[in-house]
């Protein structure tokens, strides 16, 4: 017993060198083709809580992530993702940190560096309501005839948004119709043109029919 207690504890510096040289060694081997990268990923959000909306926040943040050079290699935007959890978010101005937990990536792949770590986001309340749409038209009918009648459907469209935006909108336009030389009734799918960010409706397109008659 005493002869196995003497193995273990003869030359101790000898065996701290050899066993810095293992970890040494272990962490060259591992460390081997090892690569980094900077990639800039778009910023999402989940469990946005009802009647808020999310008006300004970063577009994306720069992940410096490291890992096996093939890894790398192969690696496509699509295989990361950064979603901010934001079921305890209040109205106003307010401050998130990127952790890890918000980060999804590959195993094997590590983030060394994100920037901003720190992100600003701005919610208000969602507003909805109900505004007229009003057809945008250009050009003349052919000559020898006028327009008699311009109707949409639908007449009204329902729009909802950031309650500073939704307020300031009293009717939402459509794209330009050009009726230059028609000769007869005319009957056209438009899109809806909201210029305000943020702002959304519950149709993209409507539908603008033009009734014309001859004059002479």
């Amino acid at each position: 017993m005493k002869n196995k207690f003497s193995f273990i504890t003869a030359n101790p510096l000898l065996k701290l060198i050899s066993f810095t040289l293992a970890v040494a060694l272990w962490f060259f081997v591992v460390s081997k083709g090892r690569s980094g990268i900077i990639m800039d990923v778009p910023l999402g959000f989940k469990n946005l809580p009802p009647g808020l909306e999310l008006v300004e926040t970063a577009k994306t943040v720069s992940l410096t992530i490291e890992g096996q050079e093939r890894l790398l290699k192969n690696l496509k935007q699509d295989n990361i993702s950064v979603a901010i959890d934001l079921k305890n978010a209040k109205k106003g101005e307010t401050s998130f940190l990127i952790a890890g937990d918000d980060i999804r990536l590959p195993q094997s792949i590590v983030v060394t560096k994100i920037s901003p770590q720190k992100v600003k986001l701005m919610l208000e309340e969602k507003l909805k309501k109900s505004v007229p749409v009003k057809p945008v038209i250009t050009g003349l009918p052919a000559e020898g005839f006028a327009v008699k009648k311009i109707e949409v459907e639908p007449k009204t469209v329902e729009i909802e948004g950031p309650v500073n935006s939704v307020t300031k909108i009293y009717s939402v336009r459509t794209e330009p119709v050009d009726i230059s030389d028609v000769t007869e009734d005319f009957h056209f799918t438009a899109n809806l043109n909201i210029t305000r960010k943020n702002v959304r409706a519950d149709v993209s397109e409507v539908k603008v029919n033009i009734y014309v008659r001859r004059i002479r």
